[in-house]
């Protein structure tokens, strides 16, 4: 079930240096501006929403089970869009592939197999992932 995002201000300290991922440099000044993560995240409050992801069929681009996506309800899906569809009342996340009229889903994961919506069944794009949030070590 999808969780509105209420975008209340958290603002955390934004350092001003990059972080190398190759050979590690001396460190620089860490004193920066405050960033808020909402902002960062969500360009329509209104229509944002996070979801926690169950499962690995989108592993290959970079969204693993457990992730939380944020979702933009107000975005226009295009052709390649990650989104939230809703097959017979069951969410999912795919990439939304459309060629000649006709659209399927996509998944990151090779052992799934696309969804190619039957006749009678009902698809609707829920929204379109803009974000996804991981968490390592706690």
């Amino acid at each position: 079930m999808p969780v509105q995002l209420i975008a209340s201000p958290v603002a955390l300290p934004l350092a001003d240096c990059s972080v190398r991922a190759g050979f590690p440099s001396p460190a620089e000044d860490f004193s920066g501006k405050r960033l808020d993560i909402a902002e960062l995240l969500v360009e329509h409050p209104q229509a944002t929403f996070l979801l926690r992801v169950a499962g690995p069929s989108m592993r290959e681009y970079g969204i693993d089970d457990g992730d939380m996506i944020v979702v933009d309800r107000a975005l226009h899906p295009r052709h390649g869009s990650i989104v939230v569809a809703v097959i017979d009342s069951d969410f999912t996340v795919k990439v939304l592939h459309t060629a000649s009229g006709s659209c399927k889903l996509r998944a990151g994961n090779p052992t799934y197999p696309d969804i190619v919506p039957k006749e009678g069944q009902t698809l609707e794009i829920w929204g379109v992932v803009t974000s996804c949030i991981k968490r390592f070590a706690r």
